[in-house]
């Protein structure tokens, strides 16, 4: 099989663990820098173009399109689905995922756990905003946000009814949701892959800080789940369409809610923690499930 991988840096260490995953397997790889695509865009004959070659042959593409690409990454993973090639993640349950707001109602409407969360527009509002999320402290997060950035814990209504106020007054869009104390500082990354979750772990924030990410200087350790959260991470990732996913979790006094399903979740530190190929069960499922034309949100948006 050929298999592209949509990254614009090959030397990343999830890129670099797929394509060495991939060859392992027997399989030729190729790195694609999505930005560097162009495409020609017509009813029989779509085609992509990177760095002036046109791409051909290929079996199957592994999306790890970045939160400030999202728009233009999903038209050429969208442009590759309309050639026939087969995507681990399709473009419309990346875009779907990537809408931290869509994807909180679609997860609400099939009953998945969420921490009680808001969304308003106004500054008028803010006061019955803070009150139905139960008061301070709550967490403030931009719609934009990623690993962690432009999320803020407000301790007291004061703090958190100038934070709001700042941010609806730049016009920027945010979430408001209750702060699950009992969590301690700490998330699950569940790694889903099909129907299963092939590994997790427990992040903790680093000391004085609430965000769990590795990135920001949180540790990671292996966790067993429970079957509740099993199901859960599971269900989530399905109603996102995702066929590869992270679904992060918190341990509530309620069971678990869900806080983000990622399109692009990191090998690294999954990999870290439970010592696990998950590169290599990646490329397995390609193997079993990739075939020509086979999308299943066609037509849909």
């Amino acid at each position: 099989m050929k298999i592209g991988v949509l990254s614009r840096d090959a030397k990343l260490y999830s890129t670099s663990r797929l394509v060495e995953a991939i060859k392992a397997a027997g399989h030729e790889a190729q790195v694609i820098d999505v930005t560097r695509c162009y495409m020609n865009i017509t009813s029989h004959n779509p085609g992509i173009y990177f760095k002036g070659e046109k791409l051909e042959g290929f079996d199957a593409v592994i999306p790890r399109i970045g939160a400030s690409i999202t728009f233009y990454g999903t038209s050429v993973v969208r442009q590759f689905e309309m050639m026939g090639v087969y995507s681990v993640n399709e473009s419309v349950a990346i875009s779907r995922s990537r809408d931290k707001l869509r994807s909180l109602q679609l997860l609400a409407r099939k009953g998945i756990g969420l921490p009680v969360t808001g969304f308003a527009r106004r500054p008028d509002d803010v006061e019955g905003l803070i009150s139905m999320v139960g008061g301070a402290p709550l967490v403030i997060k931009l719609l934009e946000g990623t690993q962690g950035i432009g999320v803020v814990l407000a301790e007291t209504e004061n703090a958190a009814k100038s934070v709001i106020e700042a941010f609806l007054g730049l016009k920027t869009n945010i979430l408001v949701q209750e702060f699950i104390k009992e969590a301690g500082g700490a998330d699950i990354r569940c790694f889903v892959i099909g129907d299963k979750v092939v590994a997790a772990m427990k992040r903790q924030g680093a000391e004085g800080d609430f965000r769990s990410n590795l990135h920001r200087g949180g540790s990671a350790e292996l966790i067993k789940l429970t079957p509740e959260e099993r199901s859960t991470a599971v269900r989530a990732a399905g109603i996102m369409g995702l066929n590869v996913s992270g679904v992060d979790l918190l341990r509530s006094n309620h069971g678990p809610v869900v806080m983000e399903v990622n399109s692009s979740p990191g090998l690294s530190g999954i990999e870290a923690a439970t010592d696990k190929d998950v590169a290599g069960m990646i490329v397995s499922f390609i193997e079993k499930n990739a075939k020509p034309f086979k999308t299943k949100t066609r037509g849909r948006g």
